[in-house]
């Protein structure tokens, strides 16, 4: 956020211990990129693990990352023939509210699981149970649609590549539908088991440009076991009932004004200066003076005045005689850069400003050292009591344009 101004209890219990619920934290970060301007997108900030890291090349292809629990699957008895386990992912698009940590504002992001693999751990060697002349031949023979990479079933797609050793096999499978794809063994395995769970997902934020600054949190509760949302078959128990993951968004905006320097002292001057009305006598139609700045700015913020001097009418700012005490009052308003809009959606062109009301203005896209303008302006009919009343002295007055990052 920026703003911008020119007792303890104890007790003791004996329990039974239960199956641990395991937590998993997500985490990604926007930041603006003044190279990339227009690229409102928050960065995953999660650090792969698992198939990723194994296969970097096969998750790049696929723009993938993937992350590994561990989640164990025990068969809870013998698989045979006749029986079946498999994959079944949560893959259907679920919505997960985060919350702002200060401000309590609430945004959506909605998540999916698109890919999803373990490493199944047999309770005998491969090639004792299947025969075969290698290991990996062995792994082929054990099921009726060969091996866990060769022989992916429906809707689950293949992945690129596994791994193998006597009595293990790892594997990952894209997972598009929220089905379950079913591998049927060809021998009889007297025990089975899934060690990890690797699972590779999908996640779409909400707009940063929207988001106040600060960190939003969420979270969302998977169940593990036979019929939930991780699947791995009727045989499969899970030894955790849940996978939670839970979300963190880290919105850091950009909020900066820069004014040239002098840019802070404002001369009021007629147009082409006075020498019309040295010369002649001609009185001037206005009195006005055009101050540009550079923005940066990545979010929605407020813009309004603070007056020295106040009239009470239009902006309520004014300069003043300060002996006399003859004022005359200044309207102030703003041009933003391209890719402003104000709160109608239209650009900003000489909005005026006051210190009544605070606009709120939004960028499209991150706006990066923009030019702006401050128009400083004394209409005629005050330019011409000024001039009526002036007694070679100056009319002065401070004018605070701020610029706030706060908006509700």
């Amino acid at each position: 956020m920026k703003k911008i101004t020119l007792a303890l209890g104890l007790l003791l219990m004996a329990s039974i211990p239960e199956a641990q619920a395991m937590n998993q934290e997500i985490r990604a970060l926007f930041q603006p990129d003044s190279s990339k301007p227009t690229k409102n997108a928050f960065v995953n900030q999660t650090p792969n693990s698992g198939y990723c890291v194994t296969y970097p090349a096969e998750c790049a292809n696929f723009r993938m990352f993937s992350i590994r629990v561990p989640a164990r699957f025990t068969s809870t008895r013998y698989v045979s023939i006749g029986d079946w386990v498999g994959v079944k992912a949560p893959a259907a698009w679920r919505n997960v509210t985060v919350t702002n940590t200060q401000t309590q504002a609430k945004e959506m992001l909605a998540v999916r699981i698109i890919g999803l693999g373990s490493n199944y751990v047999l309770s005998h060697p491969a090639m004792r149970l299947a025969g075969g002349s290698t290991p990996l031949e062995a792994h082929g023979r054990l099921w009726t649609t060969n091996s866990w990479v060769n022989g992916v079933p429906g809707p689950c797609t293949y992945s690129g590549r596994a791994e193998h050793g006597p009595e293990t096999f790892r594997f990952f499978w894209k997972t598009p539908f929220q089905s379950m794809c079913a591998k049927v063994p060809a021998y009889h395995i007297p025990g089975l088991s899934f060690d990890t769970l690797d699972f590779a997902y999908e996640m779409l934020t909400p707009n940063p440009l929207g988001m106040a600054s600060g960190r939003y949190v969420g979270s969302l509760t998977y169940t593990l076991g036979p019929g939930a949302d991780f699947d791995m078959g009727p045989l499969m128990r899970a030894e955790d009932p849940s996978l939670t993951l839970d979300f963190v968004l880290d919105v850091q905006h950009t909020l900066k004004v820069d004014i040239p320097p002098g840019g802070n002292h404002i001369v009021l001057e007629p147009q082409g200066g006075w020498r019309s009305w040295l010369d002649s006598g001609r009185k001037p139609v206005r009195l006005y003076r055009d101050q540009t700045f550079h923005l940066s700015a990545s979010s929605k913020f407020t813009m309004r005045l603070e007056c020295e001097h106040e009239l009470g009418v239009g902006s309520g700012c004014a300069i003043v005689d300060r002996e006399s005490g003859f004022a005359g009052g200044v309207d102030v308003s703003v041009s933003l850069p391209n890719g402003l809009t104000d709160s109608a959606g239209q650009a900003v062109r000489r909005y005026p400003l006051s210190r009544e009301t605070s606009p709120v203005f939004q960028p499209g896209f991150y706006v990066d050292r923009r030019p702006g303008t401050l128009h400083f302006e004394i209409s005629k009919d005050w330019t011409d009591w000024l001039i009526d009343n002036a007694k070679g002295r100056p009319y002065q007055g401070n004018v605070a344009v701020i610029w706030d990052s706060e908006v509700d």
